[in-house]
Formats: structure tokens, C-alpha cells, sequence
């Protein structure tokens, strides 16, 4: 599961953010056993049209940076680790870029 790999990588991380259709009795017990708290970002039931959640634009945004390539579109990959490798290679342009060009 994606939770184990997290907590393997990334020891330190402690809080996570998940959207409203990830509030799964399996995900909430995983987390709890890897010693993880889980923030369920919802909308509002009441609310009408666009509105903005807390912590879901950054998602969001990361999105729109890697729709900019145009391999990563559309899912094109046949092997999940060729795609893996494009969304590091997109994510790694744009962090060079940032870093070249401030």
C-alpha cells in the first residue's frame, strides 16, 4: 500500500491530506497503525459551485504543472514504472527550471 512506501521514504511525515472519497474504513486503520493522521478535506453539503477546499489546491496545481507535458496527458504508459519515470522526469524539469531561472 501507498502508506507503507511513505513512511519508508519519508519517516518524518506525520500528517496527511486526503479527499473526501479516500475516507475508507482500510485507509483510516492503515494510517492509524503507521502512526499517521489523516485530515479528510470535504465540501461543504451546502455549498453551491466552485469552492476553494484548504490544502486540495495544492494538489490541484501539482496536477496542472504535469499536464503540461504532453506525455502525461493522457495514461499512454503500458508499465506503471515507465509513467512513474515521466512524472519524475516533468517534476524534475520544473524544479531545474525554478532553480535555474528564480
Amino acid at each position: 500500500m501507498i502508506l507503507d512506501a511513505i513512511r519508508k521514504r519519508w519517516a518524518w511525515v506525520k500528517h496527511l491530506f486526503a479527499d473526501g472519497a479516500y475516507d475508507r474504513l482500510q485507509l483510516m486503520d492503515k494510517a492509524a497503525f503507521l502512526d499517521f493522521t489523516v485530515e479528510i478535506i470535504r465540501r461543504s453539503d451546502m455549498a453551491k459551485g466552485f469552492e476553494i477546499l484548504p490544502r486540495r489546491w495544492v494538489v490541484e496545481r501539482t496536477f496542472g504543472w504535469m499536464i503540461r507535458w504532453r506525455r502525461l496527458v493522457k495514461d499512454y504508459e503500458q508499465r506503471i514504472d515507465v509513467a512513474e519515470a515521466m512524472i519524475h522526469i516533468a517534476m524534475g524539469s520544473l524544479l531545474l527550471r525554478r532553480n535555474a531561472h528564480p
